[in-house]
């Protein structure tokens, strides 16, 4: 008899039980920038220099006042289990943090600490999404949106983010897929892999667009502190939108924290009550000595987000100048994050045939724009985290490959 639990075996697997796995798992996708980032390990063991333009994480270290911190709070007791919604001291000081860049007033009660951003969009999803909800997400974007909706029987409604419009997307097109099945919208500004920044007015367009409807708005900020051009602009700062919108915030990307796995959730309280709870069921809280040396990052010095936004920027546009120079290649100045997302279409390649060769015939790691959906066909992102000394390498990498090859 066929089950939910359906067998699935693999070529390699040897064994007299095969391992059983949940249909659902069918369903849920990856981040390709791991999987590169592994076959170009796989590489470099074998002798060959690779340039890693893959993955997006700052390549600078933690502030100093923020590692003192974590030491500090280690050596101090922080060790044991903190509440699931977080430390009351990380906290009120998010609430604060918020409540002073956006320009609204947020309270404790609001903010849910998490390992990571990450969980603040799974557990949204799976609190608010049942079987056939539809959510509208932003294509091409981070490939988990997708994967997490599919995950928990929702219904993906991509939202096209097309170069012609500098990868904002288009207000009225959103507004005509929603329907009495959509439940929640997902928003990410700055924007990965696009680098795109939706302006005040897009925003508002959006909330004029969503109306009065019951429909929730998970607004992905996690790269708002890194925005080269203009300034950001939060949903959570529409007083009528406010009740309406999930915040996903967090540490990593500001504060080059990406290993101590520190990200945050603000909502209206009776939803955090609820993300709170998920968290006790499967983390049961983040590490408290991580959460101290994020009252420190916030409370500290912000000289070194200044610097790393200002390097980013310079890096931008070293790399947005050197890949219009090269024959096949046509790339858009991204307002924000630190990717470049340049069109290849010239180049008569397909884009994960190409990611493919210049990985393993030019020695420059990048990711096909179909690695964040369908409507990323025609693309590469680079991660610009990168030194320009690399950078400057793998333009010319690239450029002798497509002399010899294009």
């Amino acid at each position: 008899m066929t089950t939910a639990a359906q067998s699935l075996r693999t070529p390699s697997d040897t064994s007299r039980f095969p391992l059983r796995l949940a249909d659902r798992m069918k369903r849920l996708g990856t981040e390709t920038a791991f999987e590169v980032l592994v076959r170009a390990r796989a590489l470099e063991a074998k002798g060959r220099d690779i340039i890693h333009l893959e993955i997006g994480e700052p390549d600078f270290d933690t502030p100093e006042n923020v590692v003192e911190a974590g030491v500090n709070a280690l050596r101090s007791g922080w060790t044991h289990y903190g509440p699931s919604a977080g430390l009351p001291a990380l906290r009120e000081a998010i609430a604060g943090e918020v409540a002073r860049t956006r320009g609204v007033s947020v309270t404790p009660e609001e903010v849910v600490v998490v390992p990571g951003g990450k969980p603040i969009l799974f557990f949204s999803i799976l609190a608010l999404i049942g079987d056939g909800d539809e959510v509208i997400y932003p294509n091409p974007g981070f490939p988990i949106y997708e994967s997490m909706i599919e995950f928990v029987g929702g219904v993906p409604v991509p939202i096209p983010l097309r170069e012609e419009r500098d990868f904002r997307l288009d207000v009225d097109e959103l507004a005509a897929k929603i329907t009495p099945r959509t439940r929640l919208i997902i928003l990410n500004s700055p924007a990965n892999p696009t680098g795109g920044v939706l302006t005040e007015q897009d925003i508002r367009g959006i909330a004029a667009a969503v109306a009065d409807a019951n429909i929730m708005v998970l607004s992905d900020e996690i790269y708002s502190r890194l925005i080269f051009e203009g300034s950001h602009f939060s949903p959570l700062s529409i007083p009528d939108f406010r009740e309406r919108i999930i915040l996903l915030d967090g540490f990593s990307k500001t504060y080059a924290m990406t290993g101590w796995r520190l990200g945050y959730g603000v909502m209206r309280p009776d939803l955090a009550v609820q993300i709170a709870r998920l968290m006790t069921n499967s983390s049961s809280c983040t590490a408290s000595f991580t959460q101290m040396a994020g009252v420190a990052a916030l409370s500290g010095d912000q000289a070194s987000v200044a610097r790393m936004c200002a390097a980013f920027r310079e890096r931008r546009d070293l790399m947005v100048d050197g890949l219009n120079s090269i024959r096949g290649f046509r790339c858009l100045r991204p307002k924000g994050a630190f990717y470049v997302f340049p069109n290849i279409e010239g180049t008569g390649r397909r884009s994960q045939d190409l990611a493919g060769r210049l990985l393993e015939e030019a020695g420059v790691a990048c990711l096909s724009g179909t690695s964040f959906g369908k409507f990323g066909e025609g693309y590469l992102r680079f991660s610009v985290a990168n030194s320009p000394e690399n950078i400057g390498k793998a333009l010319e990498r690239i450029e002798q490959w497509v002399g010899k090859h294009l």
